[in-house]
């Protein structure tokens, strides 16, 4: 997927998050995040918006820890993430392809980072406000889930901050079932952060399968999985060791 078509989904999906997270209210508690109400996940969106936001509009090349998050509540709250939502929008439009600014995962150029990035943390996080809300979630694209999962599994479990480790050497399988063959990933899960490849590459100890949106949600551990086959504690660990720290 091109910036434009990231930058894209960053917008549509703010938007929707914000519809949800007023339908439902701040008191709303958020099922896919058991310890969040719909204030906690305004705050937390909102802050990281900021954050990405300033690496882009001040060309920071060091990191920087995020913002406070604010003591709004419900009106001046939702307007405080819009605000900083169509912030974000308007950056990532207007920042210059070949910007230099800081970044933590490889990309074809900062840019290209965060407006992936944000793509997926405000997917996630709309998902999250739908779940408070209630009611048909909006869909989840298949190329762009696909995308996503490659980004997951590619990068930030590429990193030494993944906990999805094993004692032995594991196999875990990824099957996107509704996209093309290559669209299959192959983690080798050891002591140290997994290695994965795209492909049937090894024989697997556990696959992970369904169609690309759902598994996409799945591996955020916003949805169960689809289908599992092999040794289910493979399926355990990730439930238990995938979360994500994002520096």
């Amino acid at each position: 997927m091109d910036i434009s078509r990231h930058i894209q989904v960053v917008s549509d999906e703010g938007r929707l998050l914000a519809r949800a997270a007023e339908e439902a209210g701040p008191d709303a508690k958020v099922p896919t995040c058991p310890d969040w109400d719909v204030r906690d996940l305004l705050r937390h969106t909102g802050m990281v918006h900021r954050w990405a936001t300033a690496f882009l509009a001040e060309r920071r090349t060091e990191f920087r820890l995020g913002g406070q998050l604010p003591d709004l509540d419900g009106t001046a709250l939702l307007d405080w993430f819009r605000e900083g939502h169509a912030a974000l929008v308007g950056t990532l439009t207007s920042t210059p392809a070949d910007v230099e600014c800081w970044a933590f995962l490889p990309a074809p150029s900062p840019l290209a980072f965060w407006a992936r990035r944000q793509a997926n943390e405000t997917t996630v996080h709309r998902v999250d406000a739908e779940s408070a809300r209630g009611g048909t979630p909006s869909p989840v694209d298949a190329d762009f889930a696909v995308d996503g999962i490659e980004e997951l599994l590619l990068g930030l479990h590429a990193r030494e901050k993944s906990q999805v480790r094993t004692a032995e050497p594991r196999v875990l399988r990824v099957r996107a079932t509704d996209a093309p063959a290559e669209w299959t990933w192959t983690m080798r899960l050891s002591d140290g952060p997994p290695v994965t490849e795209r492909g049937d590459t090894a024989p697997a100890d556990c696959e992970i399968s369904g169609q690309a949106a759902r598994l996409y949600l799945a591996l955020w551990n916003r949805l169960p999985f689809p289908e599992v086959t092999g040794d289910r504690s493979l399926a355990a660990l990730w439930r238990e060791k995938s979360a994500i720290v994002m520096r």
